[in-house]
């Protein structure tokens, strides 16, 4: 199962959102970010567009996930260095309880700097 995990600011559009996920290359079986940001109606307009469920995560969730990218400001807010990363990864990991998750594609960023997108899959052990 493919996850995209997503990062953006307030004012991401859905052409940000779709921008974000086409630069991955790849096509994402359910779709995840914090649960602030899978409640924006741009987020929310992809999942219904694309037929995919949105997984919300909490902050707490996502906290100490070791990504590959890192971005300090995200770091210190967040723990963790990539909110994208870092939601893809546990949203794959979700619901098995012995299962890992890998990045298939690490965090991109739209050209306007407004939305991240990373996908990762689960492992099973």
């Amino acid at each position: 199962m493919k996850i995209a995990g997503f990062g953006f600011r307030s004012t991401a559009t859905l052409a940000d959102l779709r921008a974000a996920l086409a630069l991955t290359g790849a096509r994402p079986d359910a779709l995840a970010s914090l649960a602030t940001k899978a409640a924006q109606p741009a987020l929310i307009e992809l999942a219904r567009e694309l037929a995919l469920p949105l997984i919300a995560l909490r902050e707490e969730d996502i906290a100490g996930e070791q990504t590959l990218t890192c971005s300090p400001r995200i770091k210190s807010r967040f723990g963790t260095g990539s909110v994208a990363e870092a939601c893809a990864l546990v949203a794959a990991r979700q619901g098995a309880d012995l299962a890992r998750s890998r990045l298939i594609a690490p965090r991109v960023i739209t050209a306007n700097g407004i939305a991240t997108a990373a996908i990762a899959e689960r492992v099973e052990p």
